[in-house]
């Protein structure tokens, strides 16, 4: 009875011992749906969506070149020829579009420039100072949004991250290492460490 009981008490210090341990340690980096929606700094293959600022160029039109905001359905308001859907669409995309409706009665052979003038924010959430949402900087990474936070909380888990993106299909979350490259419109959340 009393091998039976201290091989029970063993058993439980060693089960204790694990969990205590496993808790230290740093879960494994998940990137794989996140890599392949793209990472690195912004380029020409970047989507346009609501929150995105751009920069309209009709050359020959000074009254039609203005900043025009994406709204939440993915549309510009221009004058002349009103909404141009432009949401999901690269900055060239865009051009196309604005210049085709142009293009129908309006300009003759009109010629479009477009760029983004300020992207949408990102967001972070969890143990870090201040939690909402910030102007997004190109070339950004997990770290730099949590010094943009005004740094961590006491509790923060410090080497790893969830980041989550829309890809316009759906919603994409991985484990990611600070060092992981920041896209507007992401959420990140620095979870509380177990110790």
């Amino acid at each position: 009875m009393t091998a039976m009981v201290m091989n029970r008490r063993a058993l439980l210090l060693a089960l204790g011992s694990t969990l205590a341990l496993g808790g230290c340690l740093r879960p494994t980096f998940r990137t794989d749906q996140l890599d392949a929606t793209g990472t690195g700094s912004i380029g020409a293959r970047y989507p346009l969506s609501a929150g995105d600022k751009l920069r309209v160029i009709v050359f020959g039109q000074d009254n039609l070149s203005n900043i025009y905001a994406v709204d939440g359905a993915g549309k510009i308001a221009m004058p002349l020829i009103g909404t141009v859907q432009v949401g999901g669409q690269t900055t060239g995309q865009a051009a196309r579009a604005i210049e085709a409706k142009l293009s129908s009665g309006f300009v003759r052979e009109p010629h479009v420039t477009v760029e983004v003038d300020t992207y949408r924010p990102f967001y972070i959430l969890g143990e870090v100072t201040t939690s909402g949402q910030y102007p997004f900087v190109n070339g950004m990474t997990v770290e730099t949004a949590v010094a943009i936070a005004a740094g961590f909380g006491p509790r923060a888990a410090r080497d790893y991250a969830v980041l989550t993106r829309d890809t316009g299909g759906g919603l994409v979350s991985g484990i990611v290492p600070m060092t992981y490259s920041v896209r507007p419109g992401d959420t990140i959340v620095v979870k509380e460490r177990f110790f």
